[in-house]
């Protein structure tokens, strides 16, 4: 256990995050006891509240590229705040107010260290990473007058780590198991795993994660193409369950450099997002798909790159693979990754006692607690950080 910094321990704390979709920001506020092995958390509320129309679009475009002044990237953070803090306060609608928040906030670009994770060169000189996410901490604790901790990623990037994925750890001391290996597959709109041995001996220093690559991302964008913007998601696979997945164009993209990349590693939009999804759909004229055809054979690329992730970077298979996110709710997905993991028995972190849904904001509630009580949030073993350190900037509220 790590000395604690304060004596008064904080235990309702909401968390908030929204993915890379930008399909709204889930917020949960929880009731967290314990610090690590005997940690515990009790979701008393989660809600999805989705981002003014205007505003997603404001953000997607910032993610892919356009740009925006300087006055311009002010205002789109100032608003994101406000509708996170709007977030915070209707979660705690006819519950015991929080105490601390913990916001992962909007990421909007994301660059791996010495260009590592991320499928292609930059320019830049650093060999540090570098990831933005919008939403400022301190702008929601001053409309919310609650403390608030975010930037969780900078601490590990500052010392050489990806700054992702920051879940892994809380994973550990939630999800893990006395016998049974794990893998906790996150699935939003770029899929990360946390390979959890079973909890015995230095099982800890074992535990690995990363970024196995695309999640929902390509396949939000494709309905949106395919749809001509009628819809923006594929509701339980229906759409790709009725297409036939073309395997050769799911080999062809598998050879993409990130998919061979060793861990540690992590990726974004800035690989699998609009230019990644029309080069797939160029590719796929040479096949003749139909729509249905097209979301099912990027439905397989998200579960076959899952797969190969496992197959080629685990220390050995898991005995169980727990989904969560979004894409924990595409039936026809999940159908797909069972197929391919043969006898391994693929559920959600719901059948364990954990949210599904709310996994990710319940991670950084946890994260913003233990920041507050000094303990460190990161795992080396999945960031590619030399050290553990304490994760987060603390703003504190108005008084």
């Amino acid at each position: 256990m790590h000395p604690t910094e304060k004596a008064v321990v904080p235990t309702r704390v909401i968390g908030l995050i929204s993915g890379t979709s930008v399909d709204g920001i889930d917020a949960a506020l929880v009731e967290i006891s314990g610090t690590e092995l005997d940690l515990k958390v009790e979701l008393v509320a989660g809600a999805t509240y989705p981002y003014p129309a205007k505003l997603r679009e404001r953000i997607l475009a910032v993610g892919a590229g356009v740009a925006i002044s300087m006055a311009e990237l002010a205002e789109i953070d100032d608003a994101i705040a406000q509708v996170f803090a709007q977030a915070a306060q209707n979660i705690q609608i006819g519950h015991q107010p929080a105490t601390l928040i913990g916001s992962h906030g909007q990421t909007v670009y994301h660059r791996p260290p010495a260009d590592r994770g991320i499928g292609k060169k930059s320019t830049a000189n650093s060999p540090l990473g570098y990831s933005l996410q919008l939403g400022r901490g301190a702008l929601i604790a001053h409309l919310t007058n609650i403390a608030t901790v975010s930037n969780f990623r900078v601490a590990d990037i500052a010392i050489g780590g990806h700054g992702a994925p920051l879940v892994p750890r809380v994973d550990a001391y939630l999800l893990s198991h006395p016998q049974e290996g794990r893998c906790i597959q996150n699935i939003g709109g770029i899929s990360n795993v946390a390979y959890i041995p079973p909890r015995y001996g230095d099982w800890l220093s074992k535990i690995r994660g990363w970024d196995t690559g695309p999640g929902n991302s390509l396949l939000d964008l494709a309905v949106e193409h395919l749809s001509g913007g009628a819809k923006t998601y594929d509701e339980d696979g229906n759409w790709a369950a009725s297409g036939t997945p073309c395997h050769q164009l799911v080999e062809q993209w598998l050879n993409q450099d990130y998919f061979h990349l060793p861990p540690p590693k992590s990726t974004g939009r800035e690989l699998f997002g609009v230019t990644y999804l029309h080069q797939c759909l160029k590719d796929a004229q040479a096949y003749q798909l139909n729509s249905a055809d097209v979301l099912a054979t990027l439905t397989e690329l998200t579960a076959a790159s899952i797969f190969h992730s496992y197959r080629t970077f685990l220390p050995e298979m898991p005995q169980r693979v727990l989904l969560c996110g979004g894409g924990s709710r595409n039936l026809y997905l999940k159908q797909r990754l069972q197929l391919l993991l043969r006898s391994i028995p693929v559920s959600t972190t719901d059948e364990v006692g954990l949210s599904a849904d709310f996994k990710e904001a319940i991670a950084f509630a946890v994260l913003a607690y233990w920041r507050h009580l000094g303990i460190p949030g990161n795992l080396p073993t999945a960031t590619g950080a030399p050290q553990e350190v304490l994760l987060g900037e603390i703003h504190q509220g108005q008084f």
